[in-house]
C-alpha cells in the first residue's frame, strides 16, 4: 500500500503542481467537450484503455471521457476490468444480430449511436472528440482550437482509404466529392454527431456487405477481406450528411515517425510496430496479455533518453524516437498506478521505476499545447488547384536526389556506377540512397560505404499479404524517407540505380513547379488509355506513361508518395487484370505493378507531368541529333559489334569484394567504323556507358587499397579465380575476345611449364656430374698408396668413353 499511495501522490503532485491547471492555461472550456473511446471486455483492450486513461489524466484533456464498452452477458460474468474507466455499456454487434457475420470493428458505430441515445451525459454536451484505444493523448485536444466547427467536423488523415477515389464511393453514396479519408482523431459538434451517427453504421453494415467490392484494388484493404469497412462507413456517411471535414496529417502520429519540424503532436497512435535500436513493440504480440492483472509486470522497458541521443545524431530523428520512448513510458507509468490501485505489493526498486518517478521524465510528458496558428489544414484535393508558377525567381532552390536499392551485390555495382557518374555530372544537392534490406541481410551486408545511405525496411516480402515484389521498395521507401527525416530541399529527383548521369538535372533547367513534375516517356504504359486507368483512378484522362526521371516539388511527393505506394499494392493485388493486352507486360506476371502505382497515384491528385523525351536514353537507341542527354538507363542489352552488355547477366556476380573485377571491356571509340552517322553516334554513347561502369569499378577498387595485380601470388590467385568466374559471362558477351585470350593465357601457362621441365634435367644433370667427379677423384688418390697391379686395374675400371 505504501507504493500505492506514494505513486498515486507522485501523479496529484505532478498535475497539480509541476503541470499547473487548465485555467492557468486559458484553457478553461467555453463549450462542453465530451471524450469517447470504445473497446470490448478483453485483456486486449484493458492495456490499452490503462495506457489511455492515464495519458487523458496526464494531458489535462477538458470535461469528462467515457468508455463504450461491447459486452456479451456471457462475457460481463467474468469481466475485471469495470473499474478501469468511466464506462457505459453497449450492446455487442461483434456477432452482427441479423447476418451472423463476425466483425468486431462494427462495436464503434454501434457504440456511439447507444451512447447518444440512451445515455444522459449525451443530452449535456456540445462537442464530441472520438479516439481509439490504442492511442496515447499528449495534451488537450480542443475541437475550437483545431479548427471545428459546426458542419465541419476535424479528423486525421488516413491517406489509405481509396474508395473514397474510385468507383467504391459512387456505389455507396450519393455525394462522393464530399468523401474525406479521415480517421483515427475526431472532433465534431454534438448536432452533426447526431446527424452521422446513424449513417456512420448503415454505411458500415452496407460496406461490409458488399463482399463483391472488397479487392485491395477499390479499398486499399491489403487483405481484401473488408476489415476496414467501419472506417469506409464514417467517410461514406460523413459524405451522405454534408459533413466535409478539415483535415490535418501531422498533430497525431505513429511512433517511429518523425514528426514534422515545428510541429508538437498531441496525439499518438501505436497501431503500427515501432523499434528503438534493438527494442521493439508490437500492441499485436499482446493480444491475450494479462498484464493489468499481473502485480508488477510491464512491459520490456525502452532505452533511456541520453541512450537514444548517443545512439542518434541526426535531432531530427531522434526527435522521432524519444517519442516512441514517450508512448512506452507513458504505458508502463499507467501500468504502475494501475497495479497500484489493484492493491499490488510494493514493487522492487530499480533504475527503470525511478527513471519513470523523476523530474526529468515529468518534464517530458507535460501536456502539450498547440501554439496559435500552427494547425495545419489539408487542402481540399476536389478543389480546383491553383495553376503551377512557370519561372523560378530569386536564388535557385534546393535539390535532393534519390535512388532506390537493396542490399545485394547486384545493387551494389550499380551504386558504384551511379555514384562515380553522380560525382561527375555537377548535380546540385545532397544525394540518399534508400537501401531496402531485412534486418537479418543487413548484418552480413558489406556494402554500407558506397552512397549516402537511408535504411528502410525490405517489403520485397509483403508484410501482410507474403507476396514476393521487390519492386515495391521504391515507393515504400520513398515514404519511410519522409516520414523519418528532416528535409530541407525544395525539388526532390528520384532516380533508378541502374543510371549513369551524363549532366546535372535541375527543375529550373527542364520547367519543373509545384502542381507540374517532370518526367520522361514510359510510351509502353498502355494502361493509361485503356480499362486498367478506369478501374484504379477515378482521373484516368489524368494519367500519364512516365518513369525512370522524376523531378517533383516536395510538397507535392508529400501528398503523393502514398498514393504511389497505395496504388502500387492495388494494381499488384489486381491479378485478373495482368494480362498483356491491358498492361503492357509482356510476362503478364504484374511485374510493372509500381510504375502504374505511380502513374495511377499521380493521376488522383491531378498531378500532370512535363514529358520530356531529350533527358534519357537508352544505350543501344539511336540518339536524336544534337540532343545533350541526362542520363544513361542501361536497363536493356545493348551492343556494339561482337561486344555487348545485359546488366541481368551480372546479377549473381560480386563486382565489388573481388580485387579489380569488371566488365569486359567496350570497344574504344576509334574502333567504331559505322558510316551512317546515326548509328556511329548510337555506338559512341554505349561505349561510353560501358566506359563509365569499367572506370567506377576501377576507382572503387583502388579506395578499397586492393593490392596492384600481380604484386603477391595469394593476391593473384584470388583476382585469377574470380576471373574464371567471371569468364563465363564474359564468353557470352566477347567471344572472338576472351578465345584469344584463353589461347595466349594457355600457351603462356605451358611455355612456363617447359622452361620448368628444361631447369630441372640441367639442375639434376649438373649435379649428378659433380657428384661423379667427387666420387672419381677420391678413388684416385686411393690408389695412389698401392702397387702397380692395383693401378692398372683402377685405370682399366674407369676408363670408359665419357668419363675422360
Amino acid at each position: 500500500m505504501e507504493m500505492r499511495w506514494g505513486l498515486i501522490t507522485v501523479v496529484i503532485v505532478a498535475v497539480a503542481v509541476g503541470l499547473g491547471s487548465a485555467d492557468e492555461w486559458g484553457q478553461r472550456a467555453p463549450y462542453r467537450i465530451h471524450t469517447l473511446f470504445s473497446v470490448e471486455c478483453q485483456n486486449y483492450f484493458d492495456w490499452q484503455t490503462v495506457g489511455l486513461m492515464h495519458s487523458f489524466k496526464k494531458s489535462r484533456q477538458p470535461g469528462p471521457i467515457t468508455r463504450l464498452l461491447s459486452c456479451t452477458e456471457e462475457e460481463m460474468k467474468n469481466y475485471r476490468g469495470m473499474d478501469l474507466a468511466p464506462t457505459f455499456r453497449v450492446p455487442s454487434w461483434s456477432r452482427h444480430p441479423k447476418t451472423g457475420d463476425w466483425y468486431p470493428a462494427i462495436n464503434k458505430p454501434v457504440g456511439v449511436l447507444h451512447w447518444l441515445q440512451h445515455s444522459e451525459d449525451a443530452k449535456n454536451v456540445d462537442w464530441v472528440v472520438i479516439l481509439d484505444a490504442d492511442q496515447i493523448i499528449r495534451g488537450p485536444i480542443i475541437p475550437w482550437e483545431l479548427g471545428a466547427e459546426r458542419g465541419r467536423p476535424f479528423a486525421a488523415h488516413y491517406g489509405y482509404l481509396v474508395g473514397c477515389d474510385n468507383m467504391l464511393v459512387r456505389l455507396h453514396t450519393n455525394h462522393p466529392e464530399l468523401c474525406d479519408k479521415v480517421g483515427g482523431l475526431l472532433a465534431m459538434h454534438i448536432d452533426d454527431l447526431r446527424v452521422l451517427a446513424p449513417l456512420w453504421l448503415s454505411k458500415t453494415e452496407d460496406v461490409r456487405q458488399d463482399t463483391a467490392h472488397w479487392s485491395t484494388n477499390l479499398t486499399g484493404d491489403v487483405y481484401g477481406k473488408g476489415w476496414i469497412s467501419e472506417m469506409y462507413g464514417y467517410s461514406f456517411g460523413a459524405a451522405e450528411a454534408g459533413l466535409k471535414h478539415k483535415i490535418n496529417d501531422d498533430l497525431m502520429i505513429y511512433p517511429g515517425y518523425v514528426p514534422r519540424e515545428g510541429v508538437e503532436p498531441i496525439l499518438m497512435h501505436y497501431g503500427l510496430p515501432f523499434s528503438i535500436g534493438n527494442w521493439s513493440f508490437t500492441k499485436l504480440d499482446h493480444h491475450e496479455d494479462n498484464i493489468v492483472y499481473d502485480c508488477n509486470r510491464l512491459f520490456p522497458e525502452p532505452p533511456y533518453p541520453r541512450e537514444v541521443k548517443m545512439m542518434e545524431p541526426d535531432q531530427y530523428k531522434r526527435r522521432g524516437l524519444l517519442l516512441s520512448l514517450e508512448c512506452m513510458n507513458t504505458l508502463n507509468e499507467g501500468l504502475i498506478l494501475r497495479h497500484a490501485e489493484n492493491g499490488c505489493p510494493k514493487p522492487k526498486w530499480s533504475k527503470y521505476l525511478s527513471f519513470l518517478k523523476s523530474k526529468t521524465f515529468m518534464e517530458l510528458t507535460k501536456p502539450k499545447l498547440l501554439a496559435p496558428g500552427s494547425v495545419h489544414i489539408l487542402p481540399d484535393q476536389h478543389q480546383h488547384q491553383p495553376p503551377p508558377v512557370d519561372e523560378f525567381k530569386g536564388p535557385y532552390p534546393k535539390i535532393h536526389t534519390l535512388f532506390s536499392t537493396e542490399c545485394t551485390t547486384y545493387f551494389d555495382w550499380q551504386t558504384v556506377g551511379f555514384m562515380h557518374s553522380f560525382r561527375l555530372s555537377g548535380q546540385p544537392g545532397n544525394i540518399t540512397r534508400l537501401l531496402s534490406c531485412t534486418d537479418e541481410d543487413l548484418k552480413k551486408y558489406k556494402g554500407h560505404d558506397l552512397a549516402p545511405t537511408h535504411n528502410v525496411p525490405s517489403m520485397s516480402r509483403h508484410p501482410l499479404t507474403g507476396d514476393w515484389y521487390p519492386a515495391i521498395n521504391k515507393p515504400a521507401a520513398v515514404v519511410h524517407w519522409l516520414h523519418h527525416t528532416n528535409i530541407d530541399a525544395e525539388y526532390i529527383v528520384i532516380l533508378d540505380a541502374d543510371m549513369i548521369l551524363r549532366g546535372p538535372i535541375t527543375p529550373w533547367e527542364y520547367k519543373a513547379a509545384r502542381g507540374r513534375p517532370v518526367s520522361t516517356p514510359y510510351d509502353y504504359l498502355i494502361g493509361c488509355d485503356n480499362d486498367l486507368a478506369k478501374l484504379h483512378t477515378r482521373n484516368p484522362e489524368a494519367c500519364d506513361k512516365v518513369g525512370g526521371v522524376i523531378i517533383m516539388h516536395i510538397d507535392d511527393l508529400r501528398k503523393f508518395a502514398m498514393y504511389w505506394l497505395l496504388k502500387t499494392q492495388e494494381v499488384r493485388a489486381d491479378r485478373e487484370h495482368y494480362a498483356k493486352e491491358l498492361t503492357g507486360d509482356i510476362y503478364e506476371s504484374g511485374w510493372i505493378s509500381e510504375m502504374y502505382g505511380y502513374s495511377f497515384g499521380a493521376a488522383e491528385l491531378n498531378l500532370r507531368h512535363i514529358i520530356n523525351k531529350e533527358i534519357l536514353i537508352y544505350p543501344g537507341y539511336v540518339p536524336e541529333p544534337g540532343v545533350d542527354y541526362r542520363v544513361f538507363h542501361y536497363g536493356l542489352e545493348f551492343k556494339v559489334g561482337n561486344w555487348s552488355f545485359d546488366k541481368a547477366n551480372w546479377r549473381n556476380t560480386d563486382l565489388i569484394n573481388k580485387c579489380w573485377a569488371k566488365f569486359p571491356d567496350p570497344p574504344t571509340p576509334s574502333e567504331v567504323h559505322e558510316t551512317d552517322n546515326d548509328r556511329r553516334q548510337r555506338d559512341l554513347l554505349s561505349i561510353e556507358c560501358g566506359q563509365k561502369l569499367n572506370e567506377a569499378l576501377l576507382l572503387h577498387h583502388k579506395r578499397r587499397n586492393c593490392p596492384e595485380p600481380g604484386s603477391e601470388s595469394e593476391s593473384k590467385e584470388s583476382i585469377s579465380s574470380g576471373s574464371r568466374k567471371v569468364g563465363k559471362l564474359e564468353a557470352k558477351q566477347a567471344k572472338g575476345s576472351d578465345e584469344t585470350t584463353e589461347e595466349t593465357t594457355s600457351e603462356g601457362r605451358f611455355s612456363r611449364l617447359k622452361m620448368w621441365v628444361i631447369a630441372v634435367w640441367v639442375i639434376s644433370g649438373v649435379g649428378f656430374m659433380v657428384v661423379m667427379l667427387l666420387v672419381c677423384s677420391t678413388r684416385k688418390v686411393r690408389a695412389r698408396g698401392k702397387g702397380y697391379r692395383n693401378k692398372r686395374r683402377t685405370t682399366s675400371s674407369y676408363s670408359k668413353p665419357g668419363f675422360e
